[in-house]
């Protein structure tokens, strides 16, 4: 397919175009780190609840592919991707004050629109971060205490003391994570956000919702045919 970049907001096929959002590449990497979060989720809860299974394995397994996969966001965020599009700006933090002071009544100018992403969309993917982040690098070293078809185990790389912070972080932010994925999974669902909801499966919003949604001094779109 061709695609254009577009600098200006009103330029020609725009309002009946395509404008890319996600590659395939990124939503290849969305949904099989969803897959392994949720496998994580199961396998690490529902024993818990008394459903019993051999949850060891997926455990672990899906936490080696969940690593895997943000070590490659990681590198192609830094190299391939604009790392500016998730940083908060002073831009966003007024119009946060902005928002509040609508919100409680007060007058104020209206919120401009944001880039790709908006504030809470950053703050959002900067607390799931830490949060995974977390969870991966305790998850890690916990793999040292199992035996797996790569490695055998060693219970002892550790103290226990060691081992109770280890597990402590890794609990709390399993805790954290959960409800992340259910304040993304509820905004995803908000019919406002449709739009964002259809660009993860197709990769693409339209130019109408471009225009009404984003600033495109800020993300400069690139239409498709």
């Amino acid at each position: 397919m061709a695609v254009t970049e577009l600098k200006n907001n009103n330029a020609p096929g725009l309002d009946t175009g395509r404008v890319v959002r996600h590659k395939l590449v990124d939503r290849l990497y969305h949904w099989i780190m969803a897959g392994s979060v949720f496998a994580l989720m199961g396998s690490a809860f529902l024993p818990i609840f008394g459903i019993k299974f051999e949850w060891l394995t997926i455990h672990w397994i899906a936490g080696v592919v969940l690593a895997v996969c943000v070590l490659i966001h990681i590198v192609r965020a830094v190299i391939f991707q604009d790392r500016m599009s998730m940083v908060v700006t002073p831009t966003d933090v007024k119009n946060g004050v902005r928002i509040v002071k609508r919100a409680m009544g007060q007058d104020a100018p209206a919120p401009v629109k944001p880039g790709k992403y908006n504030a809470l969309q950053k703050l959002y993917h900067l607390g799931v971060a830490f949060f995974i982040l977390s969870v991966i690098g305790t998850g890690l070293a916990m793999l040292t205490k199992i035996d797996t078809p790569f490695w055998k185990r060693n219970p002892y790389w550790l103290g226990d003391s060691d081992w109770g912070y280890i597990y402590a972080i890794h609990g709390f932010a399993a805790m954290f994570m959960v409800s992340m994925v259910l304040i993304h999974i509820y905004f995803a669902l908000r019919p406002d956000e449709w739009h964002l909801l259809r660009s993860m499966f197709r990769g693409w919003i339209s130019g109408k919702e471009y225009k009404a949604h984003h600033d495109p001094s800020r993300w400069p779109a690139e239409t498709k045919k």
